[in-house]
């Protein structure tokens, strides 16, 4: 299909975006145009979304990318300064219950027709498409996911201390750990920073038992949270704190990339997009194994993260034309695999081939556990990368997290109870 072919399909579908009064009064169908707020401005981030505004272009629209370098918080902030301006961007990068409280601030475009022909909620995790469609509405579209509780083994590594396999379990990991560290090798190579905690804490709960982390963290069951199993989540979390560099404190974990494939750090817990970070820093796929973070009862359990894209209301036709072109494309395998095989995450399609060339090894693994994990009823949403929570409940337990990790005085018992203490002083 041509591009020129493509893109009357899409803008004869634009009607449903548009205000029916505007819709009828435009004598011919105008020219697409999006103009969009991320955070999203280099490394593998911001080759992706470039060549997303190049193929936009391609089909025949106008592409404007805005990016705000830095955490999240500051391109909220943007956002928020222009939408109280009344110019919001036709689309925005946003995810997690923040797509839901967003939604209560400006109005956004109900994608729900237009998610309806691409059958596109067919093929996404239930708990994630919950998330896009606050008041039973799609607004938002997810456009790449990424498993936060993967294992990146360094193979020099474990060649040093004879090991041919990633752990299964949490105790075969702390085995493995105590060689590595005999041996000289730092057994954890993740930094030290807050998002970075608090998905080490993930890990460790949801690989000792995924429904309890789905109470605890998800459903924020007091029970659950004051349980056993949160405190064995916080024990693990110790011991990993513990074979960590002391140095960590601070650190992202890209730091310590250099170390990790030499070999003089063993483990990486890590989202998939560490794939596309290796791989930039000029190193290869050869130089790790990948999988699974232990899992205690034997099945997959996906930690999710997805990044994402919100639609706000405009009145300009343009901007509903290119309103419509973008969500098709973000539901478009050709765009998904565009996407992930630049960034080193999995497409959110779970119908998708990933056996061609592009592929890497774990992503295929990844996107293979996805499937599984949902139809074990393993997959749970990301604490970490606001996907459980919102971000005033996600900060205030990353606190507790984050002060257990990097203050050894502290024991597990007092990290449950202020975690704990922590979601009743947020609710």
């Amino acid at each position: 299909m041509s591009a020129t072919t493509h893109r009357r399909g899409l803008l004869a579908a634009a009607g449903l975006l548009a205000v029916p009064s505007v819709a009828m009064a435009q004598a011919s169908a105008p020219r697409p145009r999006i103009t969009v707020i991320s955070q999203w401005s280099a490394g593998s981030d911001g080759a992706a979304i470039s060549r997303l505004g190049e193929v936009f272009t391609a089909e025949g629209g106008v592409w404007e990318h805005n990016p705000v370098p830095g955490f999240t918080t500051e391109m909220m902030n943007k956002l928020r300064a222009d939408i109280l301006a009344g110019n919001p961007p036709a689309a925005s990068q946003l995810k997690g219950p923040e797509i839901a409280a967003w939604s209560r601030i400006a109005p956004t475009v109900d994608l729900t027709q237009l998610v309806a022909a691409a059958g596109y909620e067919q093929v996404v995790a239930p708990d994630l498409a919950r998330l896009h469609k606050p008041q039973g509405r799609w607004a938002a579209l997810p456009l790449q996911v990424y498993r936060t509780n993967t294992l990146f083994a360094s193979r020099r590594a474990m060649e040093r201390v004879g090991a041919t396999a990633l752990p299964k379990t949490w105790a075969e990991f702390n085995d493995l750990a105590a060689r590595m560290k005999a041996a000289g090798i730092t057994p954890v190579a993740n930094g030290g920073i807050r998002w970075d905690d608090g998905q080490k804490f993930e890990c460790a709960l949801a690989g000792i038992n995924p429904a309890t982390y789905r109470k605890a963290i998800m459903e924020l069951d007091d029970g659950a949270l004051r349980g056993a199993e949160v405190l064995g989540a916080f024990r693990q979390l110790r011991m990993i704190s513990e074979w960590m560099d002391p140095a960590a404190s601070g650190q992202h974990y890209s730091t310590f990339l250099p170390r990790f494939v030499r070999g003089e750090m063993g483990m990486l817990m890590m989202g998939g997009w560490a794939q596309g970070v290796i791989r930039h820093a000029g190193f290869s796929d050869q130089d790790y194994l990948v999988g699974q973070v232990p899992v205690d009862n034997g099945r997959p359990c996906f930690v999710l993260n997805a990044d994402a894209f919100i639609f706000w209301r405009r009145r300009e036709p343009e901007f509903q034309a290119g309103q419509t072109l973008m969500a098709n494309l973000v539901m478009s395998p050709r765009v998904q695999e565009m996407y992930s095989q630049i960034t080193g995450s999995i497409p959110v399609r779970t119908d998708m081939d990933l056996s061609g060339a592009g592929w890497s090894t774990g992503q295929r693994e990844a996107a293979a556990s996805l499937a599984a994990a949902v139809q074990a009823g393993q997959s749970v949403l990301s604490l970490a990368h606001n996907m459980a929570q919102t971000n005033q409940m996600s900060a205030a337990m990353i606190d507790v997290l984050t002060e257990f990790v990097h203050n050894r005085s502290l024991r597990p018992e007092q990290g449950q109870q202020r975690l704990a203490e922590a979601v009743e002083a947020a609710r």
